[in-house]
């Protein structure tokens, strides 16, 4: 990647904990890696990506349901699913003299090597081949396989009985339900479950800001079909995928879809495609997934289980269902947006950086100040207004930090599409035909315009 692509990450990076997007966890204690936590603009990014996703994957629809399914689930969910098996394990090395883990395809492929499906045998012999070394330029051990998984316990029960693990995705808690939204709801086929929810994964070297992280947040559907109807919902929900990323204000052109080769395609999956970012210093890497896990899941819960997983069709036949699985990261989706908004243009002479940021997913939809904080009659009209525009848009800012320049560079950082001032015109004291409107300026032009308080509301809809 060039070095200007790797500046802006880095750029964008910075901007978020400056501005409060996105903090290191645990940082007063030096931090914990693959843990980020939120700031307040971050979550509420965050949120406007989950409202909409469930706006259009869900609320728009008469196919799909909701679920919020436990974190914690009985061990034997993770048993039956394949999860706690070599199906979920990374390729693990370590740095024979300091004891320091490395996922072993990530060294390969930081050294130029294509390391996807690889074998462990093969992860060795390319290591040697190549006389690929640690970063501190020690030799590595043998690849060996680490799963993924986070294990705890429950309540005071000793041994495997009280084992449990943390959900490694949002998919499983779907599949387990399955046969209690059949019961309650009387979905008919095809139909959808939809779920929003944490996930967590024990990275061996996690890395890349929010990319690849230990703990994360899904927004995920398990689609079902009959098997004979997969190819053509498949391409119903391949394209809603790609109305989804224009939707986050992704551009075609740093979007594309990788149809995952059969050697290297989950054991679950006959067919994936990975919908790939342009990510700034990294290059097309996954945004989200979309797999056909065929009946898989259903199949291996029904024979673990005992309990049957059949849809019954209303002349009396049964089948198991086949299912598609859209699958979104939240984190990933958030890092992408940031990085397709992020702008660095010259306005007025200097250098302003801001977030282009679609105004349904801005942290904030209009920003509220009076001309000057210490005359008490523009505060309180500004205030006036700010209190309206509150109760239509919750996302509505007070700023009278610094003079009014400040303010707009602020609020171009953040996102902010407009930003409202009140000033002297507004009361009417030198230009009475402009009494009762405010300055509307707009973030991406910079230019501004007199708006009548009572049209501000459809004005900024």
């Amino acid at each position: 990647m060039s070095e200007q692509n790797e500046n802006k990450m880095e750029k964008i990076v910075s901007l978020c904990k400056r501005r409060g997007f996105v903090f290191q966890g645990s940082e007063i204690y030096g931090g914990l890696r693959g843990t980020w936590d939120y700031g307040p603009l971050g979550v509420a990014l965050n949120n406007n990506i989950k409202r909409e996703w469930w706006k259009l994957f869900v609320d728009s629809r008469e196919d799909m349901y909701g679920l919020d399914a436990a974190i914690i689930m009985n061990a034997k969910v993770w048993e039956a699913s394949g999860h706690t098996g070599a199906g979920f394990c990374d390729p693990l090395v370590e740095d024979v003299k300091t004891g320091e883990r490395f996922r072993a395809d990530h060294l390969l492929q930081d050294n130029g090597i294509e390391a996807e499906g690889l074998s462990l045998e093969e992860i060795d012999s390319l290591i040697a081949d190549n006389a690929i070394k640690s970063p501190k330029g020690n030799e590595l051990s043998k690849a060996r396989e680490f799963n993924m998984m986070f294990a705890s316990r429950v309540g005071a029960t000793a041994g495997e009985e009280g084992k449990v693990y943390l959900r490694p995705e949002t998919a499983q808690g779907i599949f387990v339900n399955f046969k209690n939204v059949l019961d309650s709801m009387s979905p008919k086929m095809p139909f959808g479950i939809a779920q929003i929810g944490k996930a967590f994964r024990n990275e061996i070297a996690p890395r890349e800001f929010l990319f690849r992280v230990r703990e994360f947040e899904q927004m995920e559907i398990e689609y079902f079909v009959k098997e004979e109807d997969w190819e053509t919902e498949f391409e119903k929900l391949r394209k809603d995928i790609v109305v989804w990323h224009k939707h986050l204000g992704l551009s075609e052109e740093n979007i594309r879809e990788y149809d995952v080769p059969e050697n290297d395609l989950a054991h679950y999956s006959k067919r994936t495609i990975d919908f790939e970012y342009n990510y700034p210093g990294k290059g097309f890497d996954e945004l989200a997934g979309f797999a056909y896990r065929t009946d898989h899941d259903l199949k291996n819960h029904m024979e673990a289980s005992g309990t049957t997983m059949e849809y019954i069709e209303p002349d009396g036949a049964r089948f198991i269902p086949h299912v598609l699985e859209p699958s979104f990261g939240i984190g990933r989706a958030l890092t992408a947006v940031l990085c397709e908004a992020y702008t660095e243009d010259e306005m007025n002479g200097e250098v302003r950086t801001y977030l282009k940021l679609p105004v349904h997913l801005a942290p904030y939809r209009v920003a509220v100040s009076p001309l000057l904080k210490n005359k008490p009659h523009l505060v309180e009209k500004a205030r006036e207004v700010f209190t309206e525009l509150k109760a239509e848009f919750s996302n509505v800012a007070w700023d009278d930090n610094g003079n009014v320049g400040k303010r707009y560079r602020r609020q171009d950082e953040i996102g902010t599409p407009y930003c409202l001032v009140i000033d002297f015109d507004t009361l009417g004291e030198e230009a009475p035909e402009n009494k009762d409107t405010v300055t509307v300026r707009n973030r991406d032009t910079g230019e501004q315009e007199r708006v009548a308080i009572a049209d501000l509301v459809g004005y900024l809809k």
